[in-house]
């Protein structure tokens, strides 16, 4: 093997140096220092979001990645109910009227949005101070929420006690709410949950019964913190004076109208046509079957029957007296008495038979 000369071997140490990272007399960088130390790398904020699947502004248009798509597995979108939606439609134009009674007052009401969260998160999301009411649906044995934002409570306080018009309602921080408050936003929801059962009613009738008004939303809880909820937020406007309510419905508590919510539009009946339905059941009248009249029966066993020959009797239990049966193929219809009428053996009907149920 020929030997390496003295600048060959400089030169290969050198080379050697560089591939190791510590020729040359450099001094390390701070991120060699953390590779060596530990041999992990630490992940920014901006990877971290794009694990979780935060860092996409326009997800709410795609489907969701990463953990946030495990998540939100088990929420239900409100458009796969589309009929909710026209439901909170008739609500927001019933408001409009209601309210306008209610207060005296040119009042407003919009539907901000609709959107599908989780109860405990929407729980956290409320900005305190608001009042909680707790509504039950009689008819589908559950329950509902409804909040009442700050803003919204001092208006109709403004309103009703007589504040001026052009006014902004002035707000009293870092103090309980009054009787006096409570009993008003109390009279509010009510007139709200009259005007949202007159809402469900086209499609399924249902009575909202006031509960209890509180200000703790953890005393306004109905539901499992992870369970899956819809929230309509509806925006009231009276002049200068407004706020907003929120309208929560647990998923569990629209499950008994589930299917009718699921309808496109009023009455569908997913493929059925009446017309169709109404010209069969009117040509089934006009339809002929065949009436066989019974004299008698009787049973012989098999041996017997091969037995029979030509000109052999068959002796019949039955009288003039005794009663007919008339059957459709394997179904008894009537029964009567057996007669003569214009040359020819008649059966008059005495009465239906009622098929057993069961049999």
């Amino acid at each position: 093997m020929a030997e390496l000369t003295k600048e060959e071997e400089d030169k290969l140490a050198a080379d050697w140096a560089a591939m190791s990272g510590d020729g040359g007399g450099a001094e390390p960088s701070e991120d060699d220092l953390a590779l060596d130390a530990g041999s992990t790398r630490v992940l920014n904020q901006n990877e971290i979001d794009s694990l979780l699947g935060f860092n996409d502004p326009n997800s709410r248009d795609r489907d969701n990645s990463g953990i946030r798509a495990i998540i939100d597995s088990a929420l239900v979108s409100y458009e796969r109910l589309p009929m909710l939606e026209v439901v909170f439609d008739r609500l927001v134009r019933m408001m409009s009227t209601s309210l306008r009674n209610f207060t005296s007052d040119n009042v407003e009401v919009s539907l901000d949005s609709i959107t599908s969260t989780r109860f405990g998160d929407y729980l956290n999301s409320i900005p305190l101070p608001a009042m909680l009411s707790v509504f039950k649906a009689e008819e589908w044995d559950n329950y509902g929420l409804l909040t009442v934002d700050s803003a919204l409570i001092y208006s109709i306080v403004d309103v009703l006690l007589g504040g001026r018009r052009g006014t902004a309602a002035m707000r009293i921080e870092g103090r309980p709410y009054t009787t006096i408050e409570r009993n008003l936003v109390e009279r509010l929801v009510t007139v709200v949950l009259n005007d949202l059962s007159g809402a469900f009613d086209p499609l399924s009738p249902v009575e909202f019964k006031f509960e209890r008004l509180e200000i703790n939303p953890r005393f306004a809880t109905i539901a499992r913190p992870a369970n899956a909820a819809i929230v309509a937020r509806l925006r009231i406007d009276m002049e200068d004076r407004g706020g907003r309510l929120e309208l929560l419905f647990p998923n569990a508590t629209l499950e008994p109208v589930r299917e009718l919510l699921l309808q496109m539009f009023m009455g569908e009946k997913f493929g059925r046509d009446s017309i169709w339905e109404s010209h069969l059941a009117g040509e089934l009248w006009h339809t002929n079957v065949d009436i066989k009249a019974i004299l008698d029966t009787f049973e012989y066993s098999l041996k017997d029957v091969l037995n029979w020959k030509i000109g052999t009797r068959l002796p019949l239990n039955a009288t003039a007296e005794s009663k007919i049966e008339l059957m459709c193929g394997d179904l008894p219809m009537f029964s009567g008495a057996m007669g003569r009428k214009s040359g020819n053996i008649a059966v008059r009907i005495e009465e239906k038979i009622e098929k057993i149920k069961g049999g």
